[in-house]
């Protein structure tokens, strides 16, 4: 039987199909007779036998023709479902039919019941001869796997998705599966069963389940869930010890692309999900295609991202400006590729030198400029304030005023929620860069913008490839204090949200996102560990460091004094900027600026003068001096050095 089930030749399998219809249709005729003569052979009349026999070859004449017009002999059998049966149903209803015709034309007599006997039993037959060879193929499929790696898994959705992916999982050769019970939060399935499965519950009953069941794995299947939702159910799943897979966003029903094969890991933005940011396409495209458009920093996390996502709204021309070529080089390939009629200019410069930047903005007159180069390091900041200085305010200064001096449209700078009540040297600096396109915007015919966000995951030096790397190399994974909160975004959602900033600008405003529920980085580095395969106190250790120079436990989008206003968009608000005297900024700004270019110790200090809300703390300030009276020592310090106030 396994020789047959696994013939390949599709004309063998066709011929031991007719005779095993031969053998039934012989058998049925039979059979009918005998149950319609309570079981008793010697009862049944003459009579009722000769017709038999005597239509016994026109019945199997026209039996197999109608199976072969019903296409019956060239079904995959082994996917059979509804649409083959209903076809069995139709072939032996016909071949009934026929069969109680032939017989009343030829005048041969059998009784009337006998029909339905052998309609029943013509159906029964033909159905399991077809089916069987279904059950068979899994029958020896599931043996063959290896049962040592047969993994118990929880499908979470009764719905189509979660059927189509129980029904690949328990019939795939390939996958070593056990599909050993199913999650829905409606009540009224709970006691059914899918494709066998029983549904044993709602996402409450996930953990008492997984280890009920000792499931291994645990499937996501509810593409229609949206970000929050996913969140909050594969939290509770994160308790288990299972490994955990999602099915992607409700497209995928859209392209008929539910499968297996769409399963992919439970990522940690899964984890920190929230429903993506909705902007306004038509508002976006209309602004940016056909316009010359200028990135600096643009080989950045935020600056290339912006470069691709650019690219899709046909821009008259893409300048990519930033210091660093090898990130330079690796955008510039990549859309080339992506995007072969795009009009794409690589420039190699700083936009702390003030006659390249005005230059490049000279020859190619963007209409838009988004501003993403800046040192964004916080502790590498603090021990170079000099630097944050000359690059994040410096920098934005020069790059605002050739922007200004030749007509620029619009100019969006990439603004960071540390630009509030600052404790660093990064953060206050960018306030600073706010400060300075708030000024520029009163009196510039360009519409100035800044756009503010929290920490970006996966970009350049951010925790969460730090955590991979940490992990890769064995552990343990640091983090600073067991209570530190930072707000998360994806770079695609903080991409929107400045793209449609530029939309909304009219000059001055400082764009926050509602970025949701803040997160623990503990819990961040405890649910990576999780995810990576790993086992906190086992395999893998988490490390308290102590805060960082210059860092803070919490992060905040808006000062006190700015509130809010709405736009069109519910998630994206206008912090009302702060008032300050802009002809005493400019010139502390000059000030500042030879500050940094003689590498004076006391920029920090220079910098809270400017920035009322930024507080240098103690420790900071400690360190600092430290650093101050070493130099004094060598003979190499400034005259001039950091203001240490008694604590």
């Amino acid at each position: 039987m396994k020789d047959f089930i696994h013939l390949k030749n599709s004309k063998i399998r066709m011929f031991l199909l007719f005779l095993v219809d031969v053998v039934t249709v012989v058998m049925n005729s039979y059979l009918s007779l005998i149950v319609r003569h309570e079981m008793r052979y010697s009862i049944i009349p003459e009579v009722y036998i000769d017709s038999i026999h005597k239509y016994m070859l026109v019945n199997v004449i026209t039996t197999v023709i109608i199976f072969i017009l019903m296409k019956l002999y060239r079904r995959v059998w082994t996917f059979a479902g509804i649409h083959e049966f209903v076809l069995i149903l139709g072939g032996c209803v016909l071949s009934t039919a026929l069969q109680a015709l032939g017989m009343q034309i030829l005048g041969l007599t059998v009784p009337r019941s006998y029909y339905i006997f052998y309609l029943f039993f013509m159906l029964i037959t033909t159905t399991i001869t077809r089916f069987s060879y279904r059950g068979l193929r899994i029958l020896f499929r599931n043996r063959g796997k290896d049962r040592e790696t047969v993994l118990n898994t929880m499908v979470i959705g009764a719905g189509e998705a979660g059927s189509i992916i129980i029904h690949e999982l328990k019939y795939s050769k390939n996958l070593n599966r056990k599909v050993v019970c199913v999650i829905d939060d409606n009540r009224f399935k709970k006691g059914k069963y899918l494709h066998g499965v029983p549904i044993v519950g709602n996402r409450d009953t996930i953990i008492e389940n997984a280890e009920k069941y000792h499931v291994d794995e645990i499937v996501l299947a509810i593409p229609s869930a949206g970000s929050k939702e996913t969140r909050d159910i594969l939290k509770i799943c994160n308790q288990t010890h299972c490994a955990m897979k999602v099915l992607p966003g409700i497209y995928q029903f859209i392209n008929d692309e539910i499968s297996v094969s769409k399963l992919r890991e439970v990522s940690i933005e899964d984890l920190l999900g929230r429903d993506a940011i909705q902007i306004d396409l038509d508002s976006v495209t209309g602004y940016v295609m056909g316009k010359t458009v200028l990135v600096t920093g643009g080989g950045g996390s935020i600056g290339s991202e912006l470069c691709r996502q650019i690219a899709k709204y046909k821009p008259k021309c893409l300048i990519i400006f930033d210091i660093y070529e090898n990130n330079a080089y690796e955008i510039q390939q990549e859309l080339k590729q992506k995007y072969p009629d795009l009009n794409l200019e690589v420039l190699i410069g700083s936009v702390r030198n003030a006659k390249r930047i005005e230059s490049v903005i000279e020859l190619y007159r963007p209409e838009l400029v988004y501003h993403a180069a800046a040192h964004k390091h916080v502790p590498l900041m603090e021990d170079s304030p000099n630097e944050a200085i000359k690059n994040n305010v410096l920098g934005t200064y020069k790059t605002a005023r050739a922007a200004d001096k030749y007509g620029v449209k619009k100019f969006v700078l990439i603004s960071t929620d540390k630009a509030v009540n600052p404790t660093n040297i990064m953060g206050a600096s960018k306030r600073m860069c706010e400060m300075i396109i708030q000024t520029f915007s009163r009196y510039s015919k360009t519409e100035f913008v800044a756009v503010r966000f929290g920490n970006v995951l996966g970009s350049n030096g951010s925790v969460i490839p730090l955590f991979k790397k940490q992990m890769a190399e064995g552990g343990p994974v640091t983090v600073t204090h067991p209570d530190i909160i930072r707000y998360f975004m994806t770079i695609p959602e903080a991409v929107s949200l400045v793209l449609q900033a530029g939309a909304y600008a009219k000059g001055g405003e400082i764009f926050v996102l509602d970025m949701g529920e803040p997160v623990k980085i503990d819990d961040l580095a405890k649910n990576l560990i999780r995810l990576s395969g790993y086992t906190l106190g086992v395999d893998m250790e988490i490390k308290y460091t102590g805060l960082r120079p210059g860092e803070k436990l919490y992060e905040e989008l808006l000062t006190k004094e700015e509130g809010l206003q709405k736009t069109k968009n519910d998630l994206i608000f206008i912090g009302k900027p702060l008032d300050f005297d802009e002809e005493l900024f400019l010139k502390q700004l000059k000030r500042l600026e030879q500050a940094a270019i003689d590498e004076r110790f006391d920029v920090k200090q220079i910098v809270s003068e400017i920035v009322p809300t930024y507080h240098i703390r103690q420790e900071d300030k400690e360190r600092d001096a430290a650093i101050y009276e070493a130099f004094c020592k060598l003979g190499r310090a400034s005259h001039e050095g950091p203001i240490v106030e008694e604590s």
